[in-house]
């Protein structure tokens, strides 16, 4: 098995980003269309995960007032449990690492609850209490 995840570049490779977030968060876990997309996808860096050549994963990142938001991170089902999590979480952590603006900047996510432990890995811990995003329950996590 041959794990690879690239900086997304061009319009085709957002537009299978695009196709992953949808089947993940509207087709599987019922996010609206409307939630699901937003004006930061235009401005936000993304990424692309492949499993033996063919796109399994995505996830971005992007700058806010309050720091660095990690999100969007999405596996396909049948692609779950091979490492493609950690290796997009690696990818964009490393991305965020090489731009001189992003240090001293909080880093944080919003994790679905069984995503927790895959976050905690890399560092990042649980701020505050659970809350609803979307239907779904999530955790605000920092990097420690």
């Amino acid at each position: 098995m041959n794990l690879s995840v690239e900086k997304i570049t061009d319009k085709e490779g957002l537009e299978e980003a695009f196709k992953i977030r949808t089947k993940v968060f509207v087709e599987e876990q019922g996010v609206s269309s409307e939630d699901e997309k937003d004006q930061f996808d235009a401005t936000a860096s993304h990424f692309l995960a492949k499993k033996d050549g063919l796109p399994v994963g995505t996830a971005r990142w992007r700058f806010t007032d309050k720091g660095i938001k990690l999100e969007r991170f999405a596996v396909l089902s049948e692609a779950r449990g091979n490492g493609i999590g950690k290796v997009l979480v690696r990818a964009v952590l490393d991305d965020i690492g090489s731009h001189p603006e992003a240090h001293a900047k909080i880093k944080y996510l919003h994790a679905q609850l069984d995503a927790v432990s895959l976050y905690a890995h890399f560092g990042f811990e649980k701020v505050g209490e659970m809350f609803e995003e979307c239907d779904i329950l999530h955790f605000k996590m920092e990097l420690a």
